[in-house]
């Protein structure tokens, strides 16, 4: 007969076991998307998937980027460090090269035991970037899939055979009656779900897994059964669809990434049909991404994952969608730096909660770091974010009285201070002391953003200004590497002149590239070049690029 064991000790024994049990991670990350989401109150939005996470954790309401652009981004997010800090605003700068000695959030997971994989999109790979090895267990997946589907939407051949995809783009949108795996979240999707079952076969090592979906990035293409879940005749287009009044100049960016596609060349000027027709596709691929979260939160939940695995879902930027006249990121506004930011953690986040706290990407490495009862990291720089952890646990917390955006134009750094009622952007050079510029927006009476109010409100600038000034000064963008290129060694002002075409005092890709005999590598160099990353190269930018 055995012994009879208490069940005092029976429990004395196995709570030790149950506190050492790790949580899982599950980021998805979404490229583009703004809260155009059901969850988040959005009438037409049809995001049955995101919407049911939301109702499993805790809504930010009022969570935004560091910077409306893919890469630094995302550099913010891996790095816990603000652009500014690290001197990076472009597409083209690993951040490597501010920060070798960075523990990235999944690196620190990796010390801690952690197995850390990344599928799709979480840092940008691209225009010269790669991915960070370090960051990860296993190689980044590359899973290959077509932009399009339909032959007569993709670029022209000439630019298929000069490998020019930034100059010559294929059409802004698709619908095609296809499968979801015929694109490539629909493959994203599916690695995920192997790599889940996988990991549920690995007992005893938690893991952190990183999904990076795609779409709504441009082009909007989706298979025509999301398109068919909207009736374009109901869509409308923004109210506001010019600047800000009285606005600097620095504050204004034309529309160059839409103006690459082959049906959007007149991006600045498009009728209201095509800006219907590019709504109802933002919807649509939006959608298509939904159902791709949904098949992976189904597999968490069929493999029993999901009462000991955190998921986070974060939109690296918004998108302007015709207002203010834009289309695309690229600016301090609330279209394109407010996100979607969606926690939910097993024991801490009460199942459909909301808050207003305000919240920035940097913040998500400590808060993921405390909910997994890690040791901070020794890193270098510092961590710039601060813990969520008081807001999950209490949505009427608060951890930030500000947080802060930056976005490069014209030479200039425009540092976007954000608070619960206003938004200050202030627009300088790097380093200067004189002559900025100032932005200043009422959300409680002006929430469309339609008026500069900096020279009316003084008082409230000079008070914004003082809390601005508490940050670090933004620092330059650091130099990249100098390439061997054509025309090294010439007058660069003479250079830039000749290719100036129209003389208007800035390049843009077509004439930049014209007659360069080096395909690829030159749409390297633009990228580099296009400091600010608005596609455009203005002289400043293309004659410091030679020194």
């Amino acid at each position: 007969m055995k012994p009879h064991i208490p069940l005092f000790l029976l429990l004395a024994t196995l709570l030790p076991l149950a506190a050492e049990t790790k949580k899982n991670i599950l980021l998805i990350a979404i490229d583009d998307l703004k809260p155009n989401i059901g969850a988040y109150g959005d009438p037409i939005a049809k995001t049955p998937n995101i919407d049911r996470l939301a109702a499993r954790g805790l809504r930010f309401d009022s969570a935004y980027t560091n910077q409306a652009l893919c890469s630094p981004s995302r550099n913010a997010l891996m790095t816990g460090v603000r652009p500014g800090s690290l001197g990076i605003y472009d597409l083209a700068t690993n951040f490597r090269k501010a920060a070798p000695d960075a523990i990235t959030l999944p690196q620190h997971f990796i010390r801690n035991g952690y197995r850390a994989e990344n599928l799709g999109k979480i840092y940008h790979v691209g225009q010269g970037n790669q991915d960070d090895a370090a960051s990860w267990s296993v190689p980044r997946a590359q899973l290959p899939a077509q932009t399009y589907a339909l032959e007569a939407n993709r670029p022209p051949q000439s630019a298929r055979q000069n490998q020019d995809p930034l100059r010559n783009r294929g059409a802004a949108t698709e619908s095609a009656d296809v499968t979801d795996d015929t694109y490539i979240d629909g493959k994203i999707a599916d690695e995920a779900i192997r790599r889940l079952e996988a990991a549920k076969q690995r007992e005893g090592t938690p893991f952190f897994l990183a999904t990076g979906f795609i779409r709504p990035h441009l082009p909007f293409v989706a298979p025509k059964k999301y398109w068919d879940l909207y009736d374009r005749s109901k869509l409308k287009l923004p109210e506001l669809r010019k600047p800000p009044e009285g606005a600097p100049a620095a504050a204004h960016r034309p529309n160059g990434e839409l103006a690459a596609y082959k049906d959007t060349k007149d991006a600045n000027s498009l009728s209201d049909e095509k800006q219907l027709e590019l709504l109802h596709g933002y919807y649509a691929a939006a959608s298509y991404t939904d159902a791709q979260i949904g098949k992976v939160l189904d597999t968490l939940d069929r493999l029993g994952l999901a009462e000991n695995t955190i998921v986070i879902l974060w939109g690296d930027h918004g998108w302007h969608l015709g207002d203010h006249g834009y289309w695309g990121k690229f600016t301090n506004y609330e279209q394109a730096t407010r996100i979607p930011f969606i926690i939910a953690a097993p024991g801490v986040t009460k199942p459909g909660s909301h808050t207003a706290a305000l919240a920035q990407s940097v913040d998500l490495y400590p808060t993921l770091v405390e909910l997994a009862g890690l040791p901070a990291p020794q890193t270098s720089p510092s961590l710039e974010g601060k813990s969520l952890v008081p807001v999950l646990k209490d949505p009427a917390a608060t951890v930030h009285e500000h947080v802060l955006q930056v976005v490069p134009h014209q030479g200039q750094i425009g540092r976007s201070l954000r608070t619960a009622t206003h938004r200050l952007v202030e627009w300088k050079k790097p380093g200067s002391s004189d002559g900025a510029q100032f932005e200043l927006y009422d959300y409680a009476k002006d929430p469309l953003e339609t008026r500069n109010l900096a020279g009316e409100q003084k008082e409230l600038v000079e008070t914004l200004r003082g809390k601005l000034a508490s940050y670090p000064e933004a620092k330059p963008q650091i130099a990249a590497p100098a390439p061997q290129r054509q025309g090294q060694g010439q007058d660069r002002a003479k250079l830039f002149a000749s290719k100036d075409k129209n003389a208007d005092g800035k390049l843009s890709r077509e004439e930049f590239l014209a007659n360069q005999r080096d395909g690829e590598a030159a749409l390297g160099r633009f990228s580099r070049f296009d400091k600010d990353g608005d596609a455009i190269l203005t002289k400043e930018e293309f004659v410091s690029a030679g020194k």
